[in-house]
């Protein structure tokens, strides 16, 4: 199984449109960029995406036009479902699973697509061609967020998604011992969003359930691109 990290930005990505910050200008002048949140699983032929970001169709072009067979939603916030429309014409729309509440918001966006919906309770694993995924609740207020863990080969990856980190014991639990984790961190340390963590309680989170690796992502403009621990669009593990 490999998992490619598609985007690693916020909601504006970066660089961020008409921002002369010294992260953006140096992405620019590198011709790098922060695309919205994907996620692409390969395994035996089969590919999964985790989020549907408003640039997948540019993701999945640079990551050679797969056919996806499926595709998991952590929430419905318009930077981690819009692309799902990229579909149209190119295959048949693809089946969604997530948890109820998320499945209920993603519905009522794409009221206007027919699309097979598997709804799936939260802590409970479900298996897609042979890998074991399970959506944990996370704390995104305003939006009902789930993270997800995904094991293959006795080996554990856990993605928190939007999350601040005031969580449950259960999803803390869930989320510890992992090989390798994907925290949200969308600020630097000096700026402080409730609904996020920002790069040093990012940072907390990942020595309070001990992943083996981890790797920050959802960064925003504010984040510089050499910073350690910070992710880039394109980075994959295999397992």
């Amino acid at each position: 199984m490999k998992l490619t990290v598609l985007g690693t930005g916020d909601t504006v990505g970066t660089p961020k449109i008409g921002c002369d910050c010294e992260v953006c200008k140096a992405a620019l002048a590198r011709g790098l960029e922060r695309l919205r949140s994907t996620y692409l699983i390969e395994v035996e032929g089969h590919h999964i995406l985790i989020d549907t970001s408003p640039d997948l169709r540019k993701q999945l072009l640079l990551a050679g036009s797969p056919k996806i067979d499926a595709v998991l939603w952590t929430h419905a916030h318009y930077d981690h479902i819009a692309g799902y429309n990229e579909f149209y014409r190119i295959q048949k729309y693809p089946p969604g699973y997530a948890a109820k509440g998320v499945m209920d918001d993603v519905a009522k966006y794409f009221h206007f697509v027919d699309f097979k919906k598997y709804p799936q309770t939260p802590y409970v694993p479900f298996e897609l061609f042979g890998i074991k995924f399970t959506f944990v609740e996370v704390n995104h207020p305003g939006m009902y967020t789930c993270g997800v863990i995904i094991e293959n080969n006795g080996k554990k990856i856990g993605i928190t998604s939007d999350t601040n980190d005031v969580l449950s014991d259960r999803t803390v639990a869930a989320f510890e011992n992992c090989d390798i984790m994907f925290i949200d961190a969308l600020m630097n340390p000096t700026i402080h969003i409730g609904k996020h963590m920002n790069y040093a309680e990012a940072i907390a989170f990942a020595d309070r359930v001990k992943p083996k690796e981890f790797h920050l992502v959802h960064m925003s403009h504010n984040i510089p691109l050499d910073w350690k621990y910070v992710c880039h669009d394109g980075f994959s593990v295999e397992i």
